[in-house]
């Protein structure tokens, strides 16, 4: 992988990409969408059994 560097004053800070962007390296982005997609759906489910099921 390539490195992405910075110049700071003298110094240089050598950073990976994940660093660089600030990612959370890891499956809890994953997850979240998930389960907040199957919220999603469950609310919709019940919004459609209260008002439109006849």
């Amino acid at each position: 992988m390539a490195k992405v560097e910075h110049v700071q004053g003298e110094r240089r800070i050598v950073e990976t990409p994940t660093e660089a962007r600030g990612a959370e390296p890891g499956p809890s982005i994953l997850a979240l969408l998930t389960v907040s997609t199957i919220a999603a759906i469950f609310v919709l489910a019940i919004v459609w059994f209260v008002f439109f099921r006849t």
